[in-house]
């Protein structure tokens, strides 16, 4: 029996805190591609030249069994196979079930040249569409030229979710959520020539847990990633076990009752998810710290030394 434990529940958000949800959404959104895409930051620029050789190894075997797996589980039911700008609500059948997403070309993409893709996971109880308007990233799509897609998780007893562990006990249902990104990814990359090597993932709450598990357990997937009102599972750090050095951003507020900045009920602090990134990172010294006041709210901003081959992490802690 899969345990339902582990699960950030919908958080009921009041009016007066909107505006402070969008400005989170608009720093993530910038801040993560500020410090990625513009310096075209991608998975293959922040390995080693020792570790690209063994990996290179490793991925091509993964990628042979992956492609294997896709070929015989996998299959689009997507009614839009032209390469045009635009909207689509779209199905991937993966591992018996039908997923959606939603798709969001922009309007510069012409098909000539691979662009980045980002991945925006909404929380526990949300939907794709629901996490559109509250992190609508697709002004910034246009602008930076990525393709953009907000994937939509399974049910569970009525609320969609995703499962932030490996498979087992500490997961919400045995949903394939992992396989279901990596098949998307390849489908994307069939049908509209991203670059593989700049993938980013970002999400909310339950989401944003998602986002660390691929960083930690598919890290072949993704270049860097960005968490708003999440963090890691107790265990993960343990297991966690990124192929390549992954920048990251992470905000969080200090009265987050459903996911605790200080941690407990299976969650890791913040401050340890940032220590571990940190060390993963290979950084060393304390973060520079900026503050700013909000909307009756402080808003700190920790910049950490530069790491290997160029990566950075970086936090925005919402006080009150």
């Amino acid at each position: 029996m899969i345990l339902k434990k582990f699960i950030p529940t919908t958080k009921q958000i009041p009016s007066g805190l909107l505006n402070k949800t969008f400005l989170i959404s608009g720093i993530l959104a910038l801040a993560l591609f500020i410090s990625c895409v513009e310096e075209n930051q991608s998975i293959s620029e922040v390995i080693s030249n020792e570790a690209t050789a063994e990996n290179n190894e490793s991925n091509s075997n993964d990628e042979s069994s992956s492609n294997n797996d896709t070929n015989t589980n996998d299959e689009t039911t997507n009614p839009n196979t032209e390469i045009s700008p635009g909207l689509f609500n779209q199905t991937l059948f993966h591992d018996g079930v039908n997923r959606q997403y939603v798709l969001y070309v922009p309007s510069s993409f012409d098909g000539t040249t691979a662009v980045p893709l980002m991945l925006n996971y909404h929380g526990y109880g949300g939907t794709a569409t629901g996490q559109m308007e509250w992190a609508d990233m697709r002004d910034l799509a246009d602008e930076q030229n990525f393709i953009l897609v907000y994937p939509q998780g399974t049910l569970l007893e009525g609320s969609p979710h995703w499962n932030a562990a490996l498979p087992g006990g500490d997961n919400k249902s045995d949903a394939d959520d992992l396989g279901f990104t990596a098949a998307l990814i390849d489908l994307l990359n069939e049908t509209h020539g991203i670059d593989t090597e700049r993938v980013y993932a970002c999400g909310y709450s339950n989401g944003a847990f998602f986002a660390y598990a691929l960083a930690c357990y598919r890290s072949d997937l993704v270049a860097a990633v960005g968490s708003v009102s999440g963090t890691m599972l107790e265990g993960t750090i343990a297991l966690c076990e990124p192929s390549h050095p992954t920048a990251m951003i992470n905000l969080h507020g200090t009265e987050d009752g459903v996911v605790p900045y200080n941690g407990g009920f299976g969650y890791e602090s913040i401050d340890d998810v940032m220590s571990y990134w940190a060390q993963a990172n290979g950084i060393e010294g304390t973060p520079t710290m900026n503050s700013a006041a909000s909307g009756g709210s402080t808003i700190e901003h920790y910049a950490y030394p530069t790491g290997n081959n160029g990566t950075s992490i970086t936090h925005y802690k919402i006080i009150g």
